[in-house]
């Protein structure tokens, strides 16, 4: 758990509530989190959904993974803490992003059960929807894929603290919603997602 070194500092309420920003947006701000290995399909599922999302005229952004480390983690490498940290930090932001009444499409590998479970304990206590989608793909699946030829790179060496290969990927246990994305096609993953968000009444007037 991060320590908070700021002192005499509270947080400054706003004279527009959450509801009222629900409302205006006629959706419940929410967070999805797409974890699972890399080329397991995750981001590939994020374009699409937030795609689909934008043709009902829901408002959604995407936070992936490689595209967060380019920015405000630029500072972080690929260690357990490093990893921890940068999970820690982009679950801050989907949090505020789901309190401005955003569905933010969080895409990242966060192979750590705990720092997952800690995101959405962040989600809880100020009241969030927090929705896990495991994008669940068998790791030789993966490697037959590898878009990025990382697998091939963590393979020969040439990358260190690669998950599924010398770092662990731990699955979830009950995630909201399981993708197989080596048994189903991109466009009924994205369907199992809008059926989920239907009807868990996420989006009004769908």
């Amino acid at each position: 758990m991060t320590q908070q070194k700021a002192t005499n500092v509270q947080w400054h309420h706003g004279e527009v509530t959450r509801d009222d920003r629900f409302q205006l947006m006629g959706q419940r701000g929410t967070t999805l989190w797409f974890t699972g290995l890399s080329g397991s399909g995750k981001s590939t599922v994020a374009v699409a959904l937030e795609s689909r999302l934008y043709e009902f005229g829901k408002l959604a952004y995407r936070l992936d993974g490689d595209n967060v480390r380019l920015g405000i983690n630029k500072n972080l490498g690929f260690s357990a803490a490093d990893r921890t940290e940068n999970i820690r930090r982009i679950g801050e932001i989907a949090k505020l992003f789901a309190d401005a009444g955003i569905i933010s499409l969080s895409s990242f590998i966060s192979p750590y059960r705990a720092d997952r479970d800690a995101v959405r304990q962040l989600h809880k206590a100020a009241g969030l929807d927090f929705i896990e989608v495991f994008v669940d793909c068998p790791l030789q699946e993966a490697e037959k894929r590898d878009p990025k030829g990382l697998y091939k790179k963590a393979r020969a060496g040439e990358i260190k603290n690669f998950t599924g290969i010398d770092d662990p990927y731990e699955a979830p246990e009950n995630p909201e919603i399981h993708l197989q994305t080596d048994q189903t096609t991109l466009a009924e993953e994205v369907d199992t997602i809008i059926n989920y968000l239907k009807s868990h009444r996420f989006l009004a007037g769908i």
